[in-house]
């Protein structure tokens, strides 16, 4: 049975455009011209979806969200992609408060809010429903807290681990676009083909993905930053979604290695991840700009559990404790990692990642205990059993 999506905007031309986007896919569409009749139509129809304008008559999208999040029983939630021609952040933040589970800003491409309505379809389907097809991949986001903590390193050896140690099927995105490390760190050449090659095509889809996609000889897929800087603009904050949401098909894993600014590409990115890892070490730099990033993701409107922290070089003398950490940041760190310095840049430097060369090395032990952590994660809230301290 075809999924029943509401759709609720006053404007008709949205609403035709809406309609035969989303039938031409396959799903039933039911519309509502003003907020009273949305909320009206949520309980009498029970719609898989809601699509909600912000600015309607009787009642706004913002009132509409917050008195259907009141209304749900404890078992049920109808996912809500909010719409509005607002750009500003504290836009964004009001609808996820309200209950939006997404955003999108008029105008948007239809594929893009196509891949979004299939990623909350399936994250949201009733378990009875997924009896008998594959479990939806999961995409985890790596962040660093700062230059040089350690976030490729573990983003590359987690993929191996996933990989290599627990049968996983594992695809790593180099998301530095200006200046990504994979190709130095896995002795691959600037000819090697990358993200470029799938956004510059006339569509973006499955096959051609994996025409760019790079086999690593320890057997995950990489796709892979641009060879040079300048071409980093050719991928917008658009086209991470629907990349993510191709590979998410298609891998157990998909691991995105980004950089340091929380730009509308990187809030996109985290938009579609599961989980945010925040790579960080114990040093009063580091713990302040973590603090910053807590903040910021808090303000945004993410759920708390969706980050997780972990600690590298969590063995390293830097004169501040574990213990210490936690309490300047007012929250635990979700996992360590153990301090071997020479073994990890020996691996970098020549290009052999230490979960395929090494994995029985005390660091490659250690990344293991991590993604064995990650593996087990509740899907939903990207929420991780705790692991045993490392060795301080």
């Amino acid at each position: 049975m075809a999924a029943k999506i509401l759709v609720v905007d006053d404007d008709p031309n949205v609403q035709r455009l809406l309609t035969y986007t989303l039938k031409q896919e396959g799903y039933e569409v039911v519309v509502a011209a003003d907020g009273a009749e949305g909320f009206r139509l949520w309980g009498a129809e029970q719609p898989a979806l809601l699509l909600l304008d912000v600015m309607l008559p009787k009642l706004d999208g913002y009132q509409v969200a917050g008195k259907i999040r009141a209304e749900e029983g404890a078992g049920s939630h109808v996912p809500i992609i909010m719409l509005t021609a607002e750009r500003e952040v504290e836009q964004k933040v009001r609808g996820l408060r309200a209950g939006a589970d997404d955003y999108l800003i008029k105008p948007f491409h239809p594929a893009e809010l196509l891949a979004r309505i299939k990623s909350l379809l399936a994250r949201f389907a009733p378990r009875e429903l997924l009896v008998g097809r594959p479990p939806l991949g999961r995409i985890v986001a790596f962040y660093g807290a700062k230059g040089g903590v350690g976030t490729t390193t573990i983003a590359i050896n987690a993929a191996i681990a996933l990989h290599r140690e627990l049968g996983r099927k594992v695809c790593l995105v180099d998301g530095n676009l200006q200046f990504g490390d994979h190709r130095v760190f896995l002795d691959l050449g600037l000819d090697r083909k990358s993200i470029v090659d799938v956004v510059t095509a006339p569509t973006i889809d499955l096959d051609l993905i994996k025409q760019v996609l790079v086999k690593h000889d320890s057997g995950i897929d990489l796709l892979l930053a641009p060879p040079n800087p300048e071409t980093a603009e050719l991928v917008t904050q658009d086209h991470m979604p629907l990349v993510l949401d191709q590979l998410r098909g298609l891998y157990d894993y998909t691991l995105i290695d980004i950089d340091k600014r929380l730009d509308e590409v990187n809030l996109h990115i985290l938009d579609a991840a599961d989980t945010m890892f925040v790579v960080m070490t114990a040093d009063l730099s580091c713990l302040k700009n973590v603090r910053l990033v807590l903040e910021t993701i808090g303000h945004l409107g993410y759920e708390k559990q969706k980050v997780q922290l972990v600690l590298n070089r969590s063995n390293a003398f830097t004169g501040i404790n574990v213990k210490n950490a936690e309490n300047a940041l007012k929250r635990q760190i979700d996992h360590q990692v153990v301090n071997e310095y020479r073994g990890a840049i020996s691996a970098l430097n020549s290009g052999a990642p230490f979960m395929f060369t090494k994995a029985d090395s005390i660091l490659g032990r250690s990344l293991l205990e991590f993604a064995r952590a990650l593996d087990r994660a509740t899907p939903a809230t990207g929420k991780a059993p705790q692991l045993a301290p490392a060795t301080r």
